[in-house]
């Protein structure tokens, strides 16, 4: 066993240190002026100390991942879904299909609570529940040919509980899928800059993939610098088209960008995932990571102030004018994906399973990219909470709120506690090259405002609009990468729950199925898209407002599929790990589905805000969101439809956790009767290192597999 040296512990310690100091500044500061960069300092303390410890406890000692055993990838390499891929490449996919518009949006509309609570939950949410359930399920899932989650828990939890899950997990899927691509249609429509640039990436992707499976295989290094390289020109490029006379051709129109995205998807799922998939979103990562570096880097450099209160008055009052509720559970439902994130589990259960070479590096991409993704919705956090408040709900409030003018807007959020003059307000649209920033809802311009603020702070005020454009930009590539993965993902799902009723669907790579359910889940997505974007009332803008609860209903289900397993793989007494976490979310999630059902504030409340807008129809009135009758009309069915897939969702929750939960108890009474559809042991024959860098130990271990390779 080795021990841990002088210089270690020194190491150790400061970074405890670091950790420890930014926590006690954010907390204990009342009044006075605290930097930016204790926020910072927090994250990364905890993150490093987290990563270090708690998640090798886990890989090695609850889970034994076993460098000796073959992944999937290995034993059932086809070149489509199934293929051992590089852990740095898969690293950078993993990453990139898990952070979707939860890390950049969720945390910014959650700093109408103050930045204190947000930054508590993302920091301990993503060190306990959510970079352990992403872990703990790709290893599961590596164990068993890559199955996905719904499909886990019918063969483990057993049929009744097993439906509830595939059922709720493939709806809850194409919500997210919905709520992902709206996002992506409003930041790229009339965007000529962010869509040429997005649109070179897939060229770019298609380059690399060829690059590393055909002319140079392995030379991961090389392709890295030939496609940042490219990625670079293709952002520098992508302003010069906006401003040049091919603006026209790439300035899309929201349904145009809908048959684009929807064909994008469609063919994204069904190419070999080494192609397209894999490359892009590793390509995307370098931009992802470099931008939330740069960001953390000008927060360190310029030590902008946090302008947000560290608690304000809507987190005990529920009363904000960004979302309505109280601060438990509903901060922890609106940030979502930067602490815990059911989607990831789909992820963690999907492509990742079938492309990684080592159950060894379930830790770092497992437990690894879910630390990044937290990192990214602290970052969002910083840049909402740096601008000036009486801004920030200025531009979160409704217009119905706050009014259409900067005089309606200054003066109703003055009332609020929060100064800023109608000169204040147009100047900063102006400094943004914007009309207005009023009402500029959803938590994506916020957060192109705060990052403007952060970088030209650093870089100058003049590039504060070039910087906000950027972060538009920045936004949707992002977000993009998540869609095309969950796809795939999604496909995935269905080709297991119709391989219950026709066998040859249970072969994922089986092309007539490929085809048959990409294009199913294209399709179902893609309606609610087309409808919302042509509707603003309808299609997927109706289903909005469950997005949140929904993903955190789904991870319930990953982490009561992850206690099962861990109970009945002979590991009861580390069934904590995910217990806790289980029993948190379950609390918070369906607490927030039953105020969200049978509250009686309309504005928190599906079936109350259902009555009231019927009451106003039957009397003739008009009410805000609705500019007519029939406006009134779709906010009646949409209340009702949320209120009844909210109840639904989580009837199918509390099945699935019932169920789990009499599982585990016959196990512990009858361990006898207990199965598992864990894939047999086969030795591997890939050496490859568990983490980024190989340690020594490793790189000896790849000396020798080539001296015998070679006979020498």
């Amino acid at each position: 066993m080795r021990t841990a040296n002088a210089r270690t512990i020194v190491i150790w310690t400061l970074v405890g240190l670091v950790g420890a100091t930014g926590w006690t500044v954010l907390a204990l500061s009342r009044g006075e002026e605290v930097s930016a960069a204790w926020m910072v300092a927090a994250a990364l303390g905890s993150y490093a100390i987290a990563y270090r410890f708690y998640s090798k406890f886990i890989a090695y000692k609850v889970l034994k991942v076993d460098k000796t055993r073959a992944t999937p990838a290995e034993r059932l390499d086809n070149g489509i879904d199934y293929h051992p891929t590089d852990r740095r490449v898969l690293l950078g996919h993993h990453f990139a299909a898990i952070a979707g518009a939860g890390p950049l949006v969720g945390p910014v509309l959650a700093a109408q609570m103050g930045y204190l609570p947000g930054t508590i939950w993302i920091i301990v949410g993503v060190i306990f529940a959510g970079a352990v359930q992403d872990m703990v399920v790709l290893f599961f899932s590596t164990r068993r040919n890559g199955r996905s989650l719904g499909q886990m828990a019918r063969e483990e939890i057993g049929p009744f509980g097993g439906a509830a899950a595939l059922i709720a997990t493939f709806a809850i899927m194409i919500i997210l899928l919905g709520v992902l691509a709206l996002v992506i249609v409003n930041a790229l429509a009339e965007s000529p800059w962010g869509t040429f640039s997005i649109g070179m990436t897939i060229p770019i992707a298609l380059l690399m993939g060829f690059y590393l499976r055909v002319l140079r295989p392995g030379r991961v290094v090389e392709v890295s610098v030939i496609g940042v390289a490219l990625l670079l020109f293709a952002l520098i490029a992508g302003r010069w088209v906006a401003e040049s006379s091919w603006a026209d051709t790439f300035t899309l129109a929201p349904s145009t960008l809908v048959i684009w995205m929807v064909a994008y998807g469609f063919i994204a799922s069904i190419l070999p995932v080494w192609m397209l998939l894999a490359p892009r979103d590793y390509l995307s990562t370098f931009m992802k990571i470099g931008t939330i570096a740069l960001l953390a880097l000008g927060v360190v450099v310029a030590l902008p102030t946090l302008k947000m209160d560290p608690v304000t008055d809507f987190a005990s009052r529920g009363d904000g004018p960004v979302f309505a509720g109280s601060l438990f559970p509903f901060v922890f439902i609106t940030i979502a994906c930067g602490a815990l994130s059911g989607f990831h589990a789909l992820i963690s259960s999907g492509t990742t399973p079938k492309m990684i070479q080592k159950e060894t590096q379930v830790r770092m991409i497992g437990y690894g990219s879910m630390l990044m993704e937290s990192s990214v919705a602290v970052m969002a956090l910083v840049a909402a909470s740096i601008i000036d408040p009486g801004l920030y709900f200025a531009m979160n409030a409704p217009s119905g709120t706050i009014g259409t003018t900067v005089e309606s807007a200054s003066q109703v959020v003055s009332s609020w506690g929060y100064q800023i003059s109608p000169q204040d307000l147009a100047q900063a649209a102006k400094d943004v090259e914007e009309s207005s920033l009023l009402s500029r809802t959803g938590g994506a311009p916020t957060l192109a405002v705060g990052v403007s603020e952060i970088f030209s702070q650093v870089t100058g005020g003049s590039l504060r609009a070039f910087w906000y454009h950027f972060a538009i930009m920045f936004e949707a590539l992002f977000i993009l990468t998540a869609l095309d993965a969950g796809t795939r993902v999604g496909r995935f799902m269905l080709q297991d729950m119709l391989g219950n009723v026709y066998k040859p669907f249970k072969n994922i790579s089986w092309k007539p199925g490929l085809v048959i359910t990409s294009a199913i889940v294209c399709a179902l997505w893609g309606y609610f898209l087309w409808v919302g974007v042509h509707e603003p009332l309808g299609g997927i803008n109706q289903l909005f407002p469950i997005f949140g609860i929904s993903n955190q209903l789904l991870a319930a289900v990953a982490l009561a599929v992850c206690t099962t397993l861990l109970v009945k793989s002979g590991r009861l007494k580390w069934a904590w790990i995910t217990g806790v976490p289980l029993a948190w979310d379950a609390t918070v999630t369906l607490t927030a589905s039953y105020q969200k059902v049978f509250s009686s504030d309309p504005r928190v409340g599906f079936f109350k805000q259902r009555q009231v807008f019927q009451d106003a129809i039957d009397e003739g009135r008009l009410l805000p969101p609705a500019k007519s009758m029939d406006d009134m009309e779709t906010v009646v069915t949409n209340s009702t439809v949320d209120g009844v897939l909210s109840a639904v969702l989580a009837l199918l929750i509390i099945v699935v956790i019932v169920d789990a939960a009499r599982v585990c108890v016959r196990h512990v009474r009858r361990p006898a009767l207990s199965t598992l559809s864990e894939a047999p042991y086969v030795e591997s024959k890939i050496v490859a290192p568990a983490g980024l860098f190989p340690t020594k130990e490793e790189k000896e271990e790849a000396r020798h597999e080539v001296g015998a390779s070679t006979g020498t």
